[in-house]
């Protein structure tokens, strides 16, 4: 057996290894109790695979000038990615977790993107009878490579507020998308019989300009699922890379990140009872009405820190619905606070966590993991919304659209048909917000001017303080 064929089955054993683990990760991040397992099996399970590609370019470059100098700039890339990264870990906070997933997906694209061009313009050693087979996988890794680029890159400037988050409603744009996706179809047949390189430059700009208008006609409400969306996106453009590059453990863990993603939409859609197809192909057969703005519904009520603590004092069940401006203030510590002062006093305190509580799948539990509250009392809304209409205070903090009675009686709402937390439904319901605002859907809420509701407005760490100090 020679150096290489050693090398090969050593790399092979290992990229073996490596899937299980990230088979495992995805076990353990399918449970809060098993999360922190699931993302050190991930992490090992990379680190294997990252030392077997390694090694295995080290057995064959060895000897050979220019590989050896191909693999000292990926064990560079290598180093200044991780310092990036450690340095990215460190510094970000969990506010800017879901734009920063968002801009990392876009890397992943710009990867395949460069794959398959490499891949076109290097054939060398490719078989007469697999060379239709390799223009296509160019050709589509290429397409979807480039469609997850500009999509995550849209996906993260409406998620940082740097582009607006109401949907782009250009004029027939669902015969735009269908007609980019048929041009794709008839570029691929002809690249596949004629592979002129004019061709993908072509399917490039298409598809660079089709990722933009898919993501930028999804509305800020459904951009929890844009994220899952643009993550499976990307494991498909992984995957379609670890062919190109005849790389077994690429493809599996493409397929992996793909599917999973896929399927995470699909849970997300059902839970916002929205079509799977019409997000995944950018608002696809519905014209979203438009937002009516923030005009006045009614009188609301304001209330402050000292009237909200007796009114805790008195109850004797309370349910905490967080959302994405619990995590801008970073109130979840002075949450897990308040929620131990209560359950000392006897008072029966759990949590309402919606599917797309904040700008990303699980966003809200993470918070409050971090923050140490038990996870036996952070429930689904599935689990808790029967119950709100026997509790005796909801408190609202930073939670918007997902509480947006508009959703259930509305039909002309943006968000009409989206399944909510029926908060309205409790005895009494305390909304922490800095202003009367509409939430990132652009939604008015009718909640603030309802009878049993109170605005308790101002920072929401500091409210909670104050209520801790009242208590």
């Amino acid at each position: 057996m020679t150096a290489q064929d050693l090398a090969g089955a050593v790399a092979g054993a290992a990229y073996i290894v490596a899937a299980l683990l990230f088979i495992m990760s995805l076990a353990g991040l399918s449970r809060h109790e098993r999360a922190r397992g699931g993302v050190v099996y991930g992490m090992v399970g990379m680190a294997i695979a990252l030392l077997a590609t390694l090694w295995l370019m080290v057995a064959d470059a060895w000897g050979t000038p220019a590989a050896m100098l191909g693999l000292i700039l990926l064990v560079v890339a290598v180093l200044i990615g991780a310092v990036i990264g450690l340095w990215r870990a460190r510094t970000i906070p969990m506010t800017g977790m879901p734009e920063l997933i968002a801009l990392f997906h876009s890397f992943v694209g710009a990867a395949a993107v460069l794959v398959g061009w490499n891949g076109a313009l290097y054939t060398e050693g490719i078989p007469a009878n697999l060379e239709g087979i390799h223009h296509a996988e160019v050709f589509i890794g290429v397409f979807i490579g480039a469609v997850t680029l500009t999509g995550s890159i849209v996906a993260f400037l409406k998620l940082s507020g740097r582009m607006s988050s109401r949907p782009l409603m250009l004029p027939g744009k669902n015969i735009l998308n269908v007609g980019a996706l048929v041009v794709f179809i008839a570029l691929t047949v002809w690249y596949v019989i004629t592979p002129e390189l004019w061709l993908l430059v072509v399917v490039t700009a298409l598809a660079l300009a089709l990722g933009w208008h898919l993501v930028a006609s999804i509305g800020g409400g459904d951009m929890p699922v844009v994220i899952s969306m643009l993550n499976s996106y990307s494991g498909w453009a992984a995957a379609a890379a670890g062919f190109l590059l005849n790389n077994d453990l690429l493809i599996v863990t493409g397929a992996l990140v793909g599917s999973s993603g896929a399927y995470l939409s699909y849970i997300m859609c059902k839970a916002m009872n929205r079509s799977f197809l019409s997000v995944i192909a950018g608002g696809f057969g519905i014209e979203a009405p438009a937002a009516k703005g923030d005009d006045v519904q009614g009188e609301h009520h304001e209330t402050d820190a000292a009237s909200v603590a007796r009114l805790l004092e008195g109850a004797s069940s309370v349910v905490i619905t967080p959302g994405y401006g619990m995590a801008v203030a970073q109130a979840q510590s002075a949450v897990a606070d308040l929620t131990r002062k209560l359950r000392e006093r006897g008072i029966e305190v759990r949590f309402g966590i919606h599917p797309v509580a904040g700008r990303l799948p699980g966003h809200m539990n993470v918070l409050l993991a971090e923050a140490k509250v038990p996870y036996d009392i952070v429930l689904e809304m599935d689990e808790i919304n029967d119950d709100l209409a026997q509790t005796d205070v909801v408190l609202v903090i930073g939670a918007n659209d997902t509480v947006n009675p508009a959703a259930a009686e509305d039909p002309g709402s943006p968000i009409a048909g989206m399944p909510v937390l029926r908060v309205w439904e409790a005895h009494n319901v305390v909304v922490f917000k800095r202003s009367m605002a509409s939430g990132y859907a652009g939604v008015p809420n009718p909640l603030f001017y309802r009878d049993n509701t109170k605005m308790l407005f101002g920072d929401a760490k500091e409210r909670v303080q104050d209520i801790l100090a009242a208590l």
